[in-house]
């Protein structure tokens, strides 16, 4: 039996990439994805999935599939990508989004104890929704951690969290998993953070050293341009190319941070050949704020497009602001993010028009 690296979701966006980065130079790679038409539509092995990975289309949450794997790898490391990932579609697919996310996690470690296997390093994808409205600085100098926006408080147009002490508007604070208390506000934020305990439960009793990668909004080329639920950078390059006026939900500014694939692929990789002891969480962007109505007019601005229109709209289930300390990032694993927001998008718009997407 051969060793492998075991990448599940390893056609998806960042499965590809990763690949791509690592290359032939180590231990084999093992690609596990189901190839949902909501990504794949074709349900075709992906154009950007290297030709070197050995790619097992199965389902996570299937026993079955991990028996066919297991039958001929051992999991040497892991890298967990496989997820639902939609949050506003978490409200309404709750069922689905937990399937897969959190079955989908016990059904591979199932699996490695029914086989006797443990792995030298698990890393997973978690997401910055685990920290749902994150915690705001209120304008006495005191830190707390402001309720869900219900769907009542969006409708009248209450966008930010209001002072508690009540003086002018707090101050959000950056994301980092060494300070701020994780509490999602969206079903899919909720089955990520159940993913991380799992797993830190799970590993810990192993003694299988865990990595914990919490992604902020992740973007570049090769992101599905046909899922409807991820992806805005893609969906905004698509309207402007048709020359329409972008619309930009609240009052554009939320805030977030838009970090390009390479950089999140660079951490990973740092992160599989740096193996922790046993436990560590990090926080992966680029650590620049960008406002919704920022990239929309920088995108629109790329096509001609008009200037966009700010229309009051609401998500359910939305953070209002979501960007990453990533100082944590750069001293454990030397990682820094390289490429700026004004250049990744123009990338991204490169590659729609390229591949007729746009």
């Amino acid at each position: 039996m051969q060793r492998a690296l075991i990448i599940t979701g390893g056609a998806g966006f960042i499965g590809s990439a990763l690949a791509s980065r690592l290359g032939m130079s180590g231990l084999p790679l093992v690609a596990i994805d189901n190839l949902h038409p909501q990504i794949h539509p074709s349900q075709q092995r992906p154009d950007a999935l290297p030709e070197h990975v050995v790619l097992h289309e199965g389902d996570v949450t299937d026993a079955r599939t991990w028996n066919d794997v297991l039958a001929h790898w051992y999991p040497e490391a892991v890298v967990h990508l496989a997820a639902e990932t939609g949050t506003g579609q978490s409200l309404t697919e709750a069922t689905r989004h937990a399937h897969v996310n959190v079955v989908g996690t016990t059904t591979m470690l199932d699996a490695f104890s029914r086989h006797d296997m443990r792995p030298s390093h698990v890393v997973l994808a978690s997401s910055r929704a685990v920290y749902g409205e994150g915690a705001w600085l209120d304008t006495d100098g005191t830190v707390f951690y402001p309720p869900p926006r219900s769907h009542d408080v969006l409708a009248s147009k209450q966008w930010d969290p209001s002072s508690r002490s009540g003086g002018s508007k707090p101050s959000p604070c950056l994301h980092s998993a060494a300070s701020i208390f994780p509490s999602p506000t969206s079903v899919y934020g909720a089955t990520k953070l159940a993913q991380e305990h799992i797993l830190t439960a799970w590993c810990g009793a192993m003694r299988v050293p865990l990595s914990v990668f919490r992604l902020q909004n992740v973007y570049g080329p090769g992101q599905s341009p046909f899922n409807a639920y991820t992806g805005i950078i893609t969906l905004f390059h698509r309207l402007a190319r048709q020359g329409k006026q972008l619309e930009v939900y609240e009052d554009g500014q939320i805030g977030r941070d838009f970090v390009y694939i390479d950089d999140v692929v660079s951490a990973l990789a740092a992160g599989l050949h740096h193996v922790p002891a046993d436990r560590r969480t990090l926080d992966v962007g680029s650590g620049v704020a960008t406002t919704i109505y920022e990239a929309a007019r920088t995108i629109a601005a790329l096509h001609g497009a008009p200037a966009p229109s700010i229309c009051g709209k609401f998500r359910d289930g939305d953070v209002r602001w979501a960007v990453a300390d990533a100082t944590r990032l750069a001293g454990v694993l030397g990682v820094n993010a390289q490429v700026s927001f004004q250049e990744g998008v123009r990338l991204v718009g490169e590659w729609l028009v390229e591949r007729g997407y746009a």
